[in-house]
């Protein structure tokens, strides 16, 4: 792991080089780290130079604001990719990490030869609904909310079978920073790219899980048809698809981006 200056905080990121020529940015879910992609590793090394990063206030990243929004997210991934001098990447994000890949599709084009975006849609919940988590975790604490969190990121199924697993992103989620999270959900809460979608041009591969309440395959379907150039593909998992099903995930990624 390291540590950079950028310009509103300090970031920390990994980046691992398994000398290829294609690099492959990972961006995280609200409330974990970038450890959320460790079982999809091991495949995607076959085929990318991997870099992982903490957006502000998760993880190790610092922040020092009440309130982000995407652009600021999207920013932020510029800035990483200008100090490691790298000129074009692909990106997979989830959650708020595929709203962050469609603001740098929409607005950095030129840097991303293929863009992810899994679990995610044009417009995340509501104003109203993202106040009232804020205001609870904001009064109770993270803690208040795990039992909900972890129904809505894993199927019933993955929860009984990988009790340790789940129990771990649990605990990052629970560690997260208050500010960061909630400076994140704000972020969300004005995120709006239905109108937008028709300037992505980059080609985009959606992954859509179908047992995720949170970011249905309604959500994924609805950016394919606005999209460009946009093809989607389907899980059966809950919100953190990638977790669920690591090898088939991986895999997505690998087959859209070598054709």
């Amino acid at each position: 792991m390291s540590k950079i200056q950028l310009e509103n905080f300090i970031c920390n990121y990994k980046l691992e080089n398994f000398g290829h020529k294609k690099t492959l940015v990972l961006s995280n879910s609200l409330g974990t780290n970038f450890s959320m992609w460790e079982d999809n590793i091991a495949i995607l090394s076959h085929h990318f130079n991997i870099l992982r990063y903490d957006k502000r206030g998760h993880g190790e990243s610092t922040i020092n604001q009440d309130k982000v929004s995407i652009a600021d997210l999207g920013n932020d991934v510029i800035e990483l990719l200008n100090y490691l001098k790298l000129d074009k990447v692909y990106f997979c994000g989830l959650s708020i990490g595929g709203l962050t890949g469609q603001w740098l599709g929409i607005n950095h084009p030129d840097r991303f030869e293929k863009i992810i975006i899994s679990n995610t849609a044009a417009k995340i919940g509501t104003e109203e609904g993202w106040a009232a988590r804020i205001k609870q975790v904001t009064e109770n604490g993270l803690g208040s909310i795990v039992t909900a969190t972890a129904e809505r990121w894993f199927t019933p199924d993955y929860r009984s079978k990988n009790p340790d697993k789940v129990q771990e992103v649990l605990h990052d989620f629970e560690a997260t920073s208050l500010q960061g999270y909630t400076a994140c959900c704000y972020a969300v809460a004005g995120a709006d790219f239905r109108e937008q979608l028709h300037n992505l041009e980059v080609p985009t591969l959606i992954i859509a899980g179908t047992q995720d309440e949170v970011t249905t395959l309604a959500d994924g379907k609805f950016i394919q048809k606005r999209t460009p150039i946009a093809s989607l593909v389907t899980l059966d998992a809950a919100h953190l698809s990638n977790m669920e099903h690591p090898e088939e995930f991986a895999k997505h990624i690998i087959h859209f981006t070598q054709h």
